[in-house]
């Protein structure tokens, strides 16, 4: 089996800034990675949901790993996220992350292909584990049906880790169903069960929850600190993702960024996304301003 870890605790699942021309900004990027890890963060998770990890080419994933390499940012510091159908595309991404010394690897199911049954499911990953050979390590499997349209049944997850103890990590549930959360802590809490809604992770932590890949968490890591060390609620936090869910959550993570640091350049996004409008993105940071009416003491 494997030897126990440390305690997964908080990553920041990294937003990316563009330039106006669609390319990454390493220069902003690195800086806000920089950033969540001293206010915080153990982790940051590049290229999730969050991230438009889906929009990253191999060769973007190429020039991050060596940006963040170029600062000091090792691969300890660094959860590497997955986006692929093919299960040889997943596992050359899997490789780069894990080449990098990435701390974990993010690995949703194929999602390009609805409605398979678990068996079929199993067999995707094994075959990247199996490609992955001896480098496997440390995966997280991610359960965000909403995105995916392809769940990780509780059943499916017992399988793959007792078929892969050496590679299975934890779960990411980003399903924001409370019911599922309660199932999967109940049958696999030894594992590192990752709470993907902010307005659930005190109550994971709770029930043994190790701690959570959060959107928020680009914005404000120091106040989720107590939900994910000591499973404590902040309705602050409750309060402001209701208020993102109002919106596309990408570009609004990326507002909140942008009214953090007061730098307008965070509110790209890469096509098929659009930005906020600044009239609602005004209106967001006004809602974080009244929750968090110090902003620096928040994070």
């Amino acid at each position: 089996m494997p030897q126990p870890r440390e305690r997964f605790g908080l990553s920041a699942a990294l937003t990316v800034p563009f330039r106006p021309d669609g390319v990454v900004d390493l220069l902003r990027l690195v800086a806000h990675a920089r950033w969540c890890l001293a206010h915080g963060c153990r982790t940051v998770t590049a290229f999730g949901t969050t991230g438009e990890g889906a929009s990253f080419s191999l060769s973007d994933r190429e020039q991050l790993f060596g940006a963040f390499a170029a600062v000091g940012i090792d691969g300890r510091q660094v959860v590497g996220g997955v986006s692929a159908s093919s299960a040889e595309d997943a596992a050359v991404q899997a490789r780069l992350a894990l080449d990098f010394g990435a701390d974990a690897v993010l690995l949703p199911p194929p999602f390009y292909f609805k409605g398979v049954s678990d068996d079929g499911l199993f067999a995707w990953f094994a075959r990247v584990f199996e490609l992955l050979g001896g480098a496997a390590r440390d995966v997280i499997l991610y359960h965000i049906p909403s995105v995916t349209q392809v769940p990780l049944s509780i059943e499916l997850i017992g399988r793959l880790r007792a078929a892969f103890p050496e590679v299975i990590r934890g779960v990411k549930d980003s399903s924001g169903d409370w019911a599922y959360a309660e199932q999967l802590l109940a049958a696999h809490r030894d594992l590192a069960i990752l709470i993907g809604d902010e307005r659930c992770l005190a109550a994971g932590v709770r029930l043994g929850g190790q701690g959570a890949i959060s959107g928020l968490a680009n914005a404000y890591p120091q106040a989720m600190l107590p939900m994910v060390q000591d499973g404590r609620d902040d309705d602050r936090i409750r309060r402001l993702v209701d208020a993102v869910l109002a919106h596309p959550v990408i570009p609004a993570v990326k507002a909140l960024v942008a009214h953090r640091s007061g730098d307008p350049a965070w509110l790209a996004v890469r096509s098929p996304l659009v930005p906020l409008s600044a009239d609602a993105a005004a209106r967001l940071g006004a809602v974080a301003d009244g929750l968090f009416t110090d902003r620096a003491a928040a994070g």
